[in-house]
C-alpha cells in the first residue's frame, strides 16, 4: 500500500488527476467481440475501460488484461504508438480501474486486443488485491468483503445477475396474471404474521417501541378487505433469531394472496410459477442441488403431515398425550423442555419427515395447534388447510387457505398467547377489526427466495445467494 501511495504521489506531480468525474465508454468488452469483424475491417476505435486485472511487460510492449461488469479483454501498448505516455504506465497497479482508445485486431494465439492509441487512469486502487485473488475461497474474506468476491469471482457475479433474473420472472409471472404488487410497513407497533422473534426499535417521533416485521402477511390481508383482489409483495423481513446455513435475519420473501381461492389454487400457482422459474433460468426440466438431482415435473408429489409423521413414529400426533410427544422427542434427540406441544411436534416431523424429503413435494394439512392463520380443514377440525412445499429437506413456501372468521382468529391468537408461542405477546386488534368488516375467502402464500435461489442456482448455503449476508463481528489482533 505504501508503493501504491507513492505512486498515486508521482502520477499527480506528473498531471494526473487519478479520480476523474467520468469516462465516455462507446463499446463494453462484450459488444467489442461480437462486432469484432465489423470494428477490425473498419478500423473505428473505440472507447472502453474496466479493472486492471494483469500486466505482462515485454520491454517497449505491455499486454494486460481488463474486467469490466461482464467479460474480460486484452489490451496492447506500444512505446512507438503512445510516446512518452507509455511510460505513465509503470505507476499503474492491478486493481486500478483505466479507459482506453484505439482500435482492435487478433493475435497469433486468436485473442481479440484492443491496440491502444490512448489511456487514461480513472481510479487508483490504494490496496493490492489478496494473494491469489483470481482464484478466492476464503469464505471469510468472500462473504464479509464481498467487492472482493466480486471481484475475483466472476461466477459469483453471475450467480447474483440470475437472482435479479429470478426475482424479474416472478413479478412478470404475478403481473401477468392480474396480481397487484404493493408495499406495506416495515415498522410495525404489533409484529405478527409467524412464529419468530422480532427486532425492536424505538419510534422518537411517536415515542413509542416497535418492530421491524417478521412477516407481512396481515397487511396484504388487509388490502384483500379493502377490495384488492390479488396482491403481491417482494420484502425484505427480519427475525432475531440464529444463523447457519439455511438461515438468515434479514431475509427475502414473496408473499401473494388471491381472493376467492384456497390453498389447492395457490398449491397449482406456486407449481406453475416455479415451473416457469425453471424454464427462464434454463434449467431444463431438473434441480441439482449438493450432488443431488432431482427430475422436474408437475404435479409435485404431495403427502400428509400427520400420516407422514405416523409413519416414523407409529403415533398419532392428533391423539397422543403431551407427555408421548415428550418420550419420542427424548427418543430422537430433541429438546423439548421450553417449547410448546406444537412446536415439540413441528420438531419431530423436521427431523424424521422433512429432512428426507428431496424432490419438491407439497406437505399437506397441518395440525392446527401449529397453524394460528389457516383455515380449519372442511375434512376434519383438528387440522388446518395449510401446505408447505419442501426441497432437498428445506421449506420453501408455506401457504394456508386463509383464515377469514375473526371470533375463530381471536381465540386462535388468545391460544397462542396462552401456549407463549413465540411471535405473538397481543392481539393485533386492528387486524381483527378489519376481519369483522369481512374478508372473502382466499388463499395465499409465503415463499423464501433465498432458499428459493438456493436451488434454482445450486448454492449451498443461504450466504451464497445474499450479496451481504449477516456476520458475527470479526475479531482482529486490536479486538
Amino acid at each position: 500500500m505504501e508503493e501504491r501511495l507513492k505512486k498515486l504521489q508521482k502520477l499527480k506531480e506528473l498531471g494526473v488527476n487519478p479520480y476523474p468525474y467520468r469516462f465516455e465508454r462507446s463499446h463494453n468488452f462484450q459488444h467489442i467481440k461480437e462486432k469484432f469483424g465489423t470494428l477490425s475491417e473498419s478500423a473505428e476505435k473505440v472507447t472502453t475501460c474496466g479493472r486492471l486485472l494483469t500486466v505482462r511487460g515485454h520491454g517497449k510492449t505491455l499486454f494486460a488484461t481488463l474486467s469490466d461488469e461482464r467479460d474480460r479483454m486484452q489490451i496492447y501498448l506500444r512505446k512507438d504508438e503512445l510516446g512518452n505516455q507509455f511510460d505513465l504506465f509503470q505507476y499503474f497497479d492491478v486493481g486500478d480501474f483505466i479507459g482506453v482508445k484505439g482500435t482492435v485486431f487478433k493475435t497469433k494465439t486468436g485473442e481479440i486486443t484492443v491496440l491502444v492509441s490512448e489511456y487514461m487512469l480513472l481510479s487508483k486502487s490504494l490496496r493490492p488485491l489478496p494473494e491469489k485473488w483470481h482464484g478466492l475461497r476464503d469464505v471469510e474474506i468472500r462473504y464479509r468483503q464481498r467487492y472482493l468476491d466480486l471481484i475475483a469471482n466472476t461466477e459469483v457475479r453471475g450467480i447474483f445477475r440470475k437472482r435479479t433474473q429470478i426475482t424479474n420472472s416472478i413479478r412478470t409471472f404475478l403481473d401477468n396474471r392480474g396480481f397487484l404488487e404493493v408495499e406495506t410497513p416495515v415498522l410495525q407497533a404489533i409484529y405478527g404474521g409467524a412464529a419468530a422473534n422480532p427486532f425492536k426499535t424505538f419510534y422518537s417521533a411517536l415515542e413509542q417501541d416497535m418492530y421491524l416485521r417478521i412477516a407481512d402477511e396481515l397487511y396484504l390481508k388487509r388490502l384483500i378487505v379493502g377490495g384488492f383482489e390479488k396482491v403481491y409483495e417482494v420484502c425484505r423481513d427480519f427475525r432475531n433469531e440464529g444463523i447457519s446455513r439455511l438461515h438468515n435475519p434479514e431475509f427475502t420473501m414473496l408473499e401473494f394472496y388471491e381472493s376467492y381461492a384456497d390453498y389447492t389454487d395457490i398449491m397449482r400457482t406456486v407449481e406453475q410459477l416455479i415451473e416457469f422459474l425453471v424454464d427462464q433460468i434454463g434449467l431444463q426440466k431438473k434441480l441439482t442441488f449438493l450432488d443431488k438431482e432431482v427430475g422436474f415435473t408437475i404435479p409435485f408429489r404431495r403427502i400428509r403431515y400427520t400420516e407422514s409423521l405416523k409413519e416414523k413414529l407409529g403415533l398419532d400426533v392428533l391423539d397422543a398425550k403431551e407427555t408421548q410427544i415428550d418420550k419420542e422427542c427424548e427418543r430422537h434427540g430433541i429438546d423439548y423442555r421450553k417449547l410448546s406441544i406444537g412446536s415439540k411436534i413441528d420438531k419431530l416431523f423436521s427431523e424424521l419427515v422433512q429432512k428426507e424429503i428431496i424432490e419438491p413435494t407439497f406437505v399437506l394439512d397441518y395440525p392446527k395447534i401449529i397453524s394460528p392463520l389457516a383455515k380449519t380443514h372442511r375434512d376434519d377440525e383438528r387440522l388446518v388447510e395449510r401446505f408447505e412445499l419442501i426441497m432437498f429437506g428445506m421449506e420453501i413456501a408455506n401457504a394456508f387457505s386463509e383464515l377469514n372468521d375473526p371470533a375463530e382468529q381471536r381465540r386462535r391468537f388468545e391460544s397462542q398467547i396462552a401456549h407463549k408461542e413465540e411471535g405473538i405477546r397481543q392481539i393485533d386488534e386492528d387486524f381483527i377489526t378489519a376481519l369483522e368488516h369481512g374478508m372473502p375467502p382466499a388463499g395465499g402464500v409465503g415463499i423464501g427466495l433465498d432458499r428459493l435461489c438456493m436451488v434454482l442456482l445450486n448454492q449451498p448455503s443461504i450466504r451464497d445467494v445474499i450479496l451481504f449476508p449477516q456476520l458475527r463481528k470479526e475479531i482482529t489482533d486490536n479486538h
